[in-house]
């Protein structure tokens, strides 16, 4: 599969049921695609006149981590967003390594782990919902007033 472009956003998932919107992409598990799922997001963002910059950092975080830590060769990953009626933004990001669970970490003198402490200061709750198999889905929600 290529990876995605702008033009294909036309072509991807977005549908709008009784107060919930709902917009969703796949990439390639990259980091192009980590760098597309934010660009990609914020536009959809911008086009359902919501807030951008604390989404499109939670974003880019899930997306790199799923590109660097939930990166199986051959499998892309699925970015998700939905705007419930209750305010809500919902962000999510599957890969294809469900037996390999982020841990938000405490700084330290290691390259990674900071990246889920960002999440955590930026969204109102996150976690990681197992399955289907293979899979693994981290999410994230963020409550804005409108």
């Amino acid at each position: 599969m290529r990876p995605a472009t702008l033009g294909d956003v036309n072509r991807e998932i977005t549908q709008t049921h009784a107060g919930t919107r709902q917009y969703a992409v796949q990439l390639s598990a990259t980091r192009r695609g980590a760098r597309l799922a934010r660009l990609l997001a914020t536009e959809q963002l911008r086009s359902w006149g919501l807030p951008l910059e604390n989404a499109a950092l939670v974003v880019a975080e899930l997306a790199t981590n799923a590109t660097t830590h939930g990166r199986v060769p051959g499998r892309d990953f699925r970015l998700t967003l939905t705007v419930t009626a209750t305010d809500t933004l919902r962000i999510e990001v599957t890969d294809a390594r469900g037996d390999r669970l982020p841990a938000a970490q405490a700084p330290g003198d290691g390259e990674s782990g900071r990246g889920l402490l960002l999440v955590d200061a930026l969204a109102d709750r996150w976690g990681v919902a197992s399955g289907p198999l293979p899979c693994k889905t981290v999410w994230a929600e963020i409550s804005f007033v409108r």
